[in-house]
């Protein structure tokens, strides 16, 4: 199967960007696409490639910096909270360098077609309202094994596992479309509507299982979990990656290492989002047990 080097420390560079087109791709899902100049030098590692996208304020046309440069990160938790770019972490979901563009999937959470979206993030809402030539800016990476990847399976797997929800079907999707000729792979995938499935090519022998919720029983039950629980998983050497709300994550995560017996170094696992917490309430965690730390 198809492995990777360990990651580099590769630099990550801003670049500014418009809106080219934008379609839905389900009930809850937007696929927008990107161009802007010089992005034939964003490197995307593909997989589960990940970058941070910034929005501007709803009476801004475009974000405001007071800093792109190596500091960029403190000038921006220091900005006006009025003024500051709101920033996400995504997925590249695909990327055409020769045209100079590169997709990304929003999940919607569970609006309809043509209805307003009130609900999630002011990203899911901006990607709702999306037009040609919108701007917005993106700290992306330069080299291709950068430090943005995630999806890294050892030599010696035999097989890999893979869950997620709505929020990690981008990069379900890339790592899927990554994975070399006969690597065998079960997929577990928890969406909020028969219609949000989407066709996932792969070279892989993936054995993926959607799953639906339930809105009525929603808030007593994991369906990727309870699905785990009775599952019947492959022998041999597995390699697991777990991402998706955070809750559910580290469940998974704990079902897989007490319960089947996975090497927890061979368990990746990411919480995409937390019940509850925005990005703005789980950056201000980081930034304080950072400090804390340094105190220490």
């Amino acid at each position: 199967m198809t492995t990777t080097a360990a990651p580099a420390s590769a630099p990550f560079r801003f670049f500014d960007v418009h809106v080219v087109r934008s379609r839905r791709l389900g009930p809850s899902m937007l696929r927008v696409t990107f161009g802007g100049e010089r992005l034939d030098e964003l490197a995307s590692g593909g997989r589960d490639q990940r970058f941070k996208l910034f929005l501007p304020q709803p009476h801004q046309d475009r974000p405001v910096f007071d800093d792109t440069g190596d500091g960029w990160y403190t000038a921006w938790r220091a900005q006006d909270p009025a003024e500051r770019a709101v920033m996400r972490s995504y997925t590249i979901r695909e990327q055409r360098p020769d045209a100079g563009e590169f997709d990304v999937d929003f999940a919607l959470h569970g609006a309809e077609p043509g209805a307003a979206v009130t609900q999630g993030g002011p990203a899911s809402r901006w990607a709702a309202a999306a037009r040609p030539g919108d701007r917005l800016t993106v700290l992306a990476p330069a080299v291709p094994d950068n430090g943005g990847v995630d999806f890294r399976p050892p030599a010696g797997t035999d097989w890999i596992l893979i869950t997620g929800d709505e929020t990690a079907l981008p990069a379900i999707a890339g790592i899927l479309s990554w994975l070399s000729p006969g690597t065998q792979a079960k997929v577990f995938l928890e969406i909020g509507h028969e219609d949000g499935r989407q066709p996932l090519p792969t070279f892989a022998d993936a054995d993926v299982t959607w799953l639906v919720r339930d809105p009525a029983t929603a808030a007593r039950h994991e369906p990727v979990l309870d699905a785990l629980r009775t599952a019947a998983l492959p022998e041999g050497t597995p390699y697991a990656w777990v991402a998706g709300e955070s809750g559910t994550v580290k469940a998974v995560r704990r079902h897989l290492v007490r319960e089947r017996g996975f090497d927890r170094r061979a368990v990746k696992f990411t919480g995409y989002w937390r019940r509850g917490a925005t990005e703005e309430d789980l950056l201000a965690e980081l930034t304080a047990g950072t400090a804390a730390a340094e105190r220490d």
